[in-house]
């Protein structure tokens, strides 16, 4: 009888409990650099199953990842940091050139085309829980357009 006790209230207590973001992350990519560059940018597509918002990012390749969003202004497109990107439950939100990216700035090493960057990805969900996502990001060509490598 207790362990039929216990399982209810693990049940339970599960039901009750807010629900973290569910995230899943598409396509990320990182544009390969050349001796000497210290910056780059960082893309991909983000899908959140429920409400959520992407407030920070790190990766063991650069010393600073910011997000930033360019805009038109006046005719000139400017960039600038962002503290946040609002995912809309079930919509996809992607991080391309010219949109919202990630900025990868004090490069550690350059990055070349066919490996592989982790970038961390810090979320809150709709209940002001925080989570973390690793994703594996895979460094293409300093040229690579965001359509030139879609499947």
């Amino acid at each position: 009888m207790t362990s039929k006790i216990s399982l209810l209230g693990l049940l339970l207590a599960l039901v009750a409990a807010p629900a973290l973001a569910q995230v899943t992350v598409t396509d990320a990519w990182v544009r390969g650099t050349v001796p000497g560059q210290k910056v780059t940018g960082a893309f991909m597509k983000i899908t959140s199953a429920t409400d959520a918002t992407l407030v920070a990012a790190s990766s063991p390749a650069a010393k600073v990842v910011e997000i930033h969003e360019m805009t038109m202004d006046g005719g000139v497109m400017k960039m600038h940091a962002v503290d946040k990107v609002v995912l809309p439950a079930g919509k996809p939100v992607e991080l391309k050139p010219g949109s919202y990216h990630m900025m990868m700035m004090d490069i550690i090493q350059p990055l070349v085309v066919g490996q592989t960057v982790p970038v961390t990805l810090t979320f809150v969900g709709k209940d002001g829980r925080k989570t973390t996502q690793e994703v594996k990001a895979s460094v293409r060509a300093l040229t690579a357009a965001a359509d030139a490598h879609k499947h």
